[in-house]
């Protein structure tokens, strides 16, 4: 026998289940309903909290029901910012309310790669992202910058922080900064407080910051986080439960070169080890505290030694790296040690790259030298050296190096200087010279192209010209350009300095491209330098004083004061542009300081990584090495001995009976090194 259901009950079911509140945004809730790492993931498979337990509190303030306005989150890169903290936290707004979004990058390139190869790929997948805005198959690509939900109350906008009237227009309610560290302002405003007005109309907005640092003094993301509360995320010593961070200064303390693999941090109440065997454990018992109690809003910062794709060994393997300890058929080099028994494989490390482990390892604003030594000091470390510790002015030393040469051209004269570039960032200044003529008249290029011809002799008596010239293009931009095309670009390029203060220390000049697609020649001889990134880079490396230390500077006898006080000639200062963003810039120490040296060191530098100074292998440095440290094949005269010093000359003339250097496998290594466009 059968029973009718009530029809006032499923009345009032219907009734109570449509006026029921929705249950309440939850950011960690929609990462597991969503993600689902694929086989590509070091970690494939649905997402799991319990190994990323520092996101629960980074998502509950990003929540729309919390009442903080802003967010900051400072961090390494690579352990999920994008896929686990910014794509989640607009799912779930997006999801729980009518919303209209803003998501910021640095720049155009930036924001499309993101939206092509992280945004669209988690749409098409996550059911959430699906329900809201669509699985995104056949849509207008050119709408991807704007996309409206399904429902249309809602929409996401995808901007460039260096298109300012990108960030014009509509109030939202959400607003995301992602890489904002390489933020630029132009003359048209600040991106960042651009982006940040957007949100000014709601009570209820939120505003997000993400990015890796940079540079001290200037890194966006570091002046926010220090107005923070600054949490740090504190794990449990396994062994007597003390809670404590993970930092860097601690882990550092243990690293020992022979031994990279078993670098641990430390308890700082019982002394006992915390091993990479015990992270996973004691990531999930742990907790957020903050360090700054009187910060205006939350403020997180986290790094590689929390995330759980890595293992602790890799961070002491970088450093190594960076620290110049090359490894050796699976063992690590002492430090200073220039012993190469065995095959190295390892890099000279540039020192960009130290920025970068500074940065994207350990989620630090890398410092920069400021001020340079005083040039009294560096003159007389030189000439009052022990005999036979520098060089007499206009000799190579006997060494694997890179032969290069930096020239600024003046109204009146050209001023060149020429720096040998070796292993480990070290370079050895031979010569400074003063060009009396103008790039565009005829005797100034018929001295360049001497200095192009010419050949210098090193301690052994070798014979070598120079490998690669770089001239200043910023000024007299036509005369350097005719000039410089009579040469080829694998040997002559064209360096202008740029105002920018982040990314490389070379970039290749924007030209427009032939009909076919590709880049014109000329995008291979001309280059915009970082200047701000060498001058600092630089003069932290005239500070050290052991000849056997990465970086270590060493000056021919007699290159006179001027030349020691225009290398030091600046000092970098902190300011607040007319938009009241901190920056930095150099300025002359005094007025009457000339500069010349130092710019010129900048554009030598350049053509020496443009031959490859950052990025050869030891295997490449040991074949230069054996050419160029040999002993020439025989005496012979030479055109411009009469330009070297008699005393250098004097040394050289006569070697005691140079054993020949036959054909080897060095040469055609070295030819490779040195010409790998040709």
């Amino acid at each position: 026998m059968g029973f009718l259901t009530s029809a006032e009950a499923v009345v009032r079911g219907a009734m109570a289940q449509a006026m029921a509140p929705p249950p309440p945004p939850d950011i960690t809730r929609w990462c597991a309903e969503n993600i689902v790492f694929d086989a590509r993931s070091p970690m494939p498979g649905p997402f799991d909290i319990a190994r990323f337990a520092f996101l629960r509190e980074i998502h509950e303030v990003l929540s729309p029901e919390h009442p903080s306005r802003e967010v900051t989150i400072r961090g390494s890169a690579q352990w999920g910012k994008t896929v686990s903290i910014i794509q989640p936290t607009l799912a779930e707004w997006h999801e729980h309310t009518p919303l209209d979004s803003l998501v910021v990058h640095p720049t155009q390139s930036a924001a499309t790669e993101w939206v092509n190869n992280k945004w669209m790929p988690m749409r098409r997948t996550a059911p959430g992202l699906i329900r809201i805005f669509g699985a995104g198959r056949g849509e207008n690509r050119d709408n991807t910058f704007n996309q409206e939900t399904l429902d249309r109350n809602g929409s996401l906008k995808v901007a460039s922080a260096g298109s300012p009237s990108d960030l014009t227009g509509t109030s939202r309610r959400l607003v995301i900064l992602d890489d904002l560290s390489k933020f630029e302002t132009s003359e048209k405003g600040d991106p960042e407080k651009l982006a940040e007005s957007r949100a000014s109309g709601y009570e209820d907005a939120k505003l997000l910051r993400v990015s890796t640092a940079m540079i001290k003094g200037t890194c966006r993301i570091t002046l926010a986080y220090e107005r923070s509360d600054r949490r740090l995320y504190h794990v449990p010593c396994p062994q007597c439960g003390h809670a404590q961070p993970l930092t860097w200064e601690n882990f550092r303390a243990t690293i020992d070169p022979e031994r990279l693999h078993a670098s641990h941090f430390t308890c700082v109440a019982c002394l006992a080890p915390i091993r990479h065997a015990d992270k996973e454990r004691i990531v999930a018992r742990g907790r957020w505290v903050a360090q700054n109690r009187n910060g205006d809003h939350p403020g997180f910062h986290l790094w590689r030694a929390y995330a759980p794709q890595r293992d602790w060994a890799s961070i002491a393997v970088e450093y190594a790296q960076i620290m110049g300890w090359t490894r050796i058929e699976g063992r690590s080099a002492a430090p200073g040690s220039e012993a190469r028994p065995g095959k190295a494989t390892t890099p000279t490390v540039s020192a960009a790259a130290e920025q970068v482990f500074w940065n994207d390892v350990l989620g630090l604003p890398y410092e920069q030298a400021t001020d340079a030594p005083d040039w009294e000091q560096l003159r007389d470390r030189t000439e009052n050296a022990e005999p036979g510790a520098v060089l007499d002015r206009g000799i190579l030393p006997a060494a694997g190096f890179i032969f290069a040469a930096g020239v600024d051209c003046q109204d009146d004269r050209m001023e060149a200087q020429l720096v040998a570039f070796g292993r480990n960032r070290r370079r050895w200044v031979i010569d400074y010279r003063v060009i009396p003529h103008h790039i565009g008249d005829d005797d100034g290029r018929a001295q360049l192209n001497a200095l192009l011809k010419q050949k210098w002799r090193t301690a052994l008596g070798l014979s070598l010209p120079l490998d690669a010239l770089a001239i200043d293009g910023g000024a007299y931009t036509d005369d350097v350009w005719s000039w410089a095309k009579t040469h080829p670009w694998s040997r002559v390029i064209i360096v202008k300095g740029a105002g920018t203060q982040n990314g490389p220390l070379m970039a290749a000049q924007k030209f427009e491209r032939r009909r076919d697609g590709k880049a014109k020649r000329a995008q291979k001889r001309a280059f915009n330098l970082n200047v701000s990134s060498m001058k600092a880079g630089l003069y932290g490396h005239l500070e050290k004083e052991d000849p056997e230390e990465r970086g270590y500077t060493r000056f021919a006898r007699d290159l006179g004061d001027e030349y020691y006080r225009m290398l030091t000639a600046e000092t970098r200062v902190l300011q607040r542009n007319a938009v009241g963003v901190m920056t930095s810039k150099w300025v002359l120490v005094e007025p009457t300081r000339r500069n010349e040296a130092l710019d010129t060191m900048n554009y030598a530098e350049a053509a020496a990584l443009r031959k490859g100074w950052a990025a050869m292998t030891d295997d490449q440095w040991d074949a230069l090495e054996a050419e160029r440290s040999a002993a020439p094949r025989e005496a012979q005269g030479d055109l411009f001995d009469a330009e070297l010093p008699l005393a250098a000359a004097s040394a050289v003339a006569a070697p005691a009976k140079p054993k020949p250097v036959g054909p080897s496998d060095a040469g055609a290594r070295l030819l490779k090194v040195l010409n790998p466009d040709g």
